[in-house]
């Protein structure tokens, strides 16, 4: 592996998840990011759970706590999600973008 590729490793960052039916993922934080003054993650699960696709991103309100913690809930309205998925997918076209960027 290069150089390169161990320091993007490094700067991934990562959080352990548990489910409602107690599965614990360890997934990586994709991006963190706000539509509408609401926050919001996206996750990926390193190992897909059992009913999940292998490259489904997780998506959750972020809401941050005192003593810099955090709490995440579902999105459960389907308009809600609709907008933070289009949302979430222009964030993927402009990393996609940059990291063509940096690769010429």
């Amino acid at each position: 592996m290069s150089k390169q590729n161990d320091e993007e490793l490094d700067d991934i960052e990562m959080m352990s998840l548990e489910l409602d039916d107690g599965t614990k993922l360890e997934c990586e934080i994709v991006a963190t990011f706000d539509v509408e003054d609401t926050s919001y993650i996206a996750l990926l699960p390193i190992e897909a759970p059992e009913g999940y696709d292998d490259d489904e991103v997780l998506v959750y309100r972020y809401i941050e706590l005192p003593n810099d913690e955090f709490t995440l809930e579902p999105i459960e309205d389907e308009e809600e999600f609709d907008i933070v998925a289009d949302a979430f997918d222009e964030i993927l076209d402009e990393m996609e973008f940059n990291s063509m960027s940096e690769d010429d």
